[in-house]
């Protein structure tokens, strides 16, 4: 039997080849093999910076090909089965199990289901314990990991703990030395745990008292007690940008480029201002450096980081891509950072939506999560950006936060309502958005962070509190109100707090195809233990082994802060 695909499958996969630039390919011959894979669909995928990076790292390793694979539509995925082949990547055609090492890039919770989705249409055993010396190494990183590992521990042989530029060249060069050496693969691991960041969950045994809670975390090996999360000093060696650019993704062809890294403002739901820290921004020169690349493709620039309005050299940026009649995108920018230049800018580069995230309803909510703005500095900022004619305006919020209160969702609501008014008094009809769009997100308590002590609010009061949204904004022309479910916020809760034990309702759930509800029933595990709860301050946490950098008690004093606000 050919090893391979079925014809339609290479149509599919020749397709979005054909449409790609920068696509790699190489000889195998004598390489140490890695297959990148992003646990959700192409166009997904390909959209997200941090996995573009990993691509292009490992391509650049010497004597090291790395090529990609994506979770199949689900048509594709019938396709394997009735076919009888294995899944493939996509430079090569090669099966999974033919390389070396098996990368997942992890950048949301959501998504751990199809890891388990990949190793199945792989042929790949689910349980680490289950796969012996003659399959890869399955390894996996990304933001989701530098948080909280834990539910994947019964499936990943090593994870990588902080940023992909400091640990994959020396990962592989380890081992590399190894490879062909005649050791089983619980040796090899024992070699690879001991390079900084790197955490092999087997090496380390969890005790649960009768609570349930952890009541010990320990090595069973000589390997580290502590996982130190490493980070890249130094931005400029490690110029960032899309490596492949292809109009299959979110942002069409786009040539996204990171501009820092990281975040300065600490807001206190956030964790991107603790796992990224410190915050790095990166220099003019090698900015405009990088942005030449894409501009000499004739591509429109997208500019990523977290904090774009931070960098006090954006403007300079901007202005320079304009100047090299370019065109560029921003991503969310800091109300309270937004000035004149950057706008006007924005405009000429042909953006027609604004994105600001005000979160909260209240400015006494405001300080709670750290983010001191007021009301009429939103409202100012507002008018000043809808002056230059923006046709749409976005604004993300956060219902069910710490301490929050019946009326600080009647202030988001009456804010919305400030904020069209004010518009439509302030400005022309001709300058008035043409839509206000609300993106509604429940709070999730997030590791690491100074609500990581707090429980998820209920479904049925996140429920009760959109729906109030909803129906007051509904007869106000020209607002829109989006949400995400609560049921996937509960999961992504469950995947980010939980401990080893969550691996069971991940197996339980795929055995089920995706039937969430009757998973939480059939396993001895209650969800509502990791969600709902309440955690004591002196609690040992799943995640609790990671070394962010920050200790416990100035998260515990943060925490302590803004439930005393009022």
């Amino acid at each position: 039997m050919s090893r391979l695909p079925s014809r339609r499958l290479l149509e599919k996969v020749n397709t979005l080849l054909s449409k790609e630039k920068g696509t790699v390919k190489k000889l195998w011959n004598g390489k140490t093999t890695v297959v990148l894979v992003y646990p959700n669909r192409y166009y997904i995928g390909m959209s997200n910076l941090g996995f573009q990076c990993v691509y292009q790292l490992l391509n650049k390793l010497p004597d090291t090909l790395c090529e990609r694979v994506f979770l199949p539509e689900r048509e594709e995925q019938w396709e394997l089965i009735r076919s009888r082949k294995i899944l493939f990547s996509l430079e090569s055609y090669h099966p999974l199990p033919d390389f070396h090492l098996i990368a997942f890039s992890l950048s949301f919770e959501n998504d751990y289901p199809n890891i388990l989705t990949i190793l199945k249409l792989a042929k790949i055993p689910l349980l680490s314990t289950e796969r012996g010396d003659e399959y890869p190494l399955i390894i996996a990183g990304g933001i989701c990991i530098f948080l909280n590992p834990e539910p994947l521990a019964d499936f990943i042989d090593l994870f990588i703990v902080g940023e992909a530029e400091e640990i994959l060249p020396e990962l592989i060069s380890t081992y590399k030395d190894y490879r062909d050496k005649p050791i089983t693969k619980e040796a090899l691991l024992t070699h690879l745990a001991q390079i900084e960041g790197v955490y092999v969950p087997r090496f380390y045994q969890v005790n649960y008292g009768s609570s349930g809670k952890i009541e010990s975390f320990k090595p069973r090996r000589k390997v580290p007690s502590k996982i130190k999360r490493k980070t890249t000093k130094y931005l400029e060696h490690f110029p960032i940008y899309s490596s492949i650019v292809t109009p299959h993704t979110e942002f069409g062809n786009m040539f996204l480029m990171e501009v820092n890294r990281g975040c300065s403002h600490r807001c206190r739901f956030c964790a991107i201002g603790c796992v990224y820290q410190p915050y790095r921004k990166r220099r003019l020169e090698e900015l405009r450096a990088t942005a030449t690349i894409g501009l000499k493709q004739h591509l429109k620039i997208g500019l990523i980081g977290a904090t774009l309005s931070d960098h006090p050299q954006i403007t300079s940026l901007c202005n320079f891509i304009i100047q090299e009649r370019g065109k560029f995108s921003a991503t969310s920018m800091r109300i309270d950072l937004v000035d004149e230049e950057l706008i006007n800018l924005l405009k000429k580069s042909g953006h027609q939506t604004i994105t600001l995230a005000p979160e909260t309803g209240s400015e006494r909510l405001r300080r709670v999560i750290n983010k001191h703005l007021s009301d009429e500095q939103i409202l100012n900022a507002l008018e000043m950006i809808t002056h230059h004619r923006f046709r749409y305006l976005k604004l993300y919020f956060l219902i069910g936060l710490p301490t929050e209160k019946a009326e600080d969702i009647e202030q988001l609501i009456e804010l919305t309502k400030r904020i069209k008014h004010h518009l439509t008094k302030s400005l022309p009809r001709s300058r008035y958005p043409e839509t206000i769009t609300l993106s509604i997100n429940p709070f999730i308590p997030k590791p690491s962070t100074p609500f990581q002590w707090h429980p998820l609010e209920h479904i049925t009061i996140l429920k009760d509190k959109l729906k109030k949204i909803q129906k007051s904004l509904k007869k106000e022309k020209k607002i829109v109100v989006t949400w995400d479910l609560p049921k996937w916020s509960y999961l992504q809760c469950l995947l980010s707090r939980g401990d080893r034990r969550v691996g069971k309702i991940l197996i339980a759930a795929h055995n089920l195809g995706g039937n969430w509800l009757q998973a939480y029933k059939q396993v001895d595990i209650n969800p509502d233990f990791y969600t709902y709860r309440q955690r004591a301050l002196d609690e040992t946490f799943p995640w609790d082994f990671i070394d962010h950098g920050v200790s416990k008690q100035s998260l515990v004093s943060e925490y302590k802060k803004a439930l005393i606000i009022n």
